[in-house]
């Protein structure tokens, strides 16, 4: 759910000392109402801060997402922590759903994302509401396929969240899961975190009401447990036919599997 502005790394301390002024590291209770309070606060600049943190190169992510699903022409789409809709959007354009449904915690993020689907000309495909991905208010097997952009760092409890994202997909559903990662070569290993450190913070405290956000997510990126890491958490889940593919250096990941 939040875009390019998750991507980073920081130092320990940053990671084991809390701070009241954002959402808990890892998993921990209390994170959901935290996480919706965080949103609600960057939602009016979230779009934007998106396009200047990343250049422009998330676009390009969701696109990729996206595309990995194109042969298989879902009928019914479900989009956890849509956020402001972008890859609701682009799922909508790209695979044609007969329905694409996006939920997220975020009052004010959803309020966004409507605005945009109304300007695309898009309502009449394209619904949004308010729920959580650990209680999705949804039949076993409704939706053909699931998207989670940026967003399954930010889930109270992973297993949870991943656990009934399965129970709502069909059997050989696909979950494709778009997650910013840790750069393990180098010199990408180093620049992507004097990034994180020097530049990302203060470019969202320029831009965002809310500085803590952007003190939060360098931090919840360096705790996601990416990569081979996560596979395992999918595959204790319930998913199979599990991939990985690192995108951009490593910046971020791709990451899919399905229902038995």
């Amino acid at each position: 759910m939040l875009g390019w502005a998750h991507p980073s790394l920081c130092f320990i301390s940053s990671i084991l000392m809390p701070d009241p002024s954002h959402p808990p590291i890892g998993e921990a209770d209390g994170k959901a109402e935290a996480v919706e309070s965080m949103f609600d606060a960057v939602a009016p600049r979230y779009d934007l801060l998106n396009r200047v943190l990343s250049a422009g190169i998330d676009r390009y992510w969701r696109s990729r997402a996206v595309r990995t699903l194109r042969a298989e022409q879902p009928r019914r789409v479900l989009d956890v922590a849509t956020g402001t809709a972008d890859l609701a959007l682009k799922a909508q354009r790209t695979l044609h759903p007969r329905e694409t449904i996006g939920i997220d915690l975020s009052a004010k993020m959803l309020d966004r994302g409507r605005e945009k689907i109304e300007q695309a000309g898009l309502a009449a495909r394209i619904a949004l509401q308010r729920a959580d991905a650990a209680d999705l208010p949804f039949d076993d097997g409704a939706f053909d396929a699931a998207f989670v952009a940026f967003g399954v760092r930010n889930f109270e409890d992973l297993d949870a969240g991943l656990g009934d994202i399965r129970r709502v997909l069909r059997p050989g559903g696909a979950l494709v899961v778009l997650e910013f990662s840790t750069p393990r070569t180098t010199p990408i290993k180093q620049l992507y975190a004097w990034y994180s450190r020097h530049v990302l913070p203060r470019i969202g405290g320029l831009l965002s009401p809310d500085q803590g956000a952007y003190e939060y997510l360098p931090s919840s990126v360096a705790a996601f447990p990416d990569g081979v890491d996560f596979l395992r958490r999918m595959e204790g889940t319930g998913f199979v036919d599990l991939t990985w593919t690192p995108l951009t250096f490593g910046i971020a990941s791709l990451y899919t599997g399905r229902v038995r």
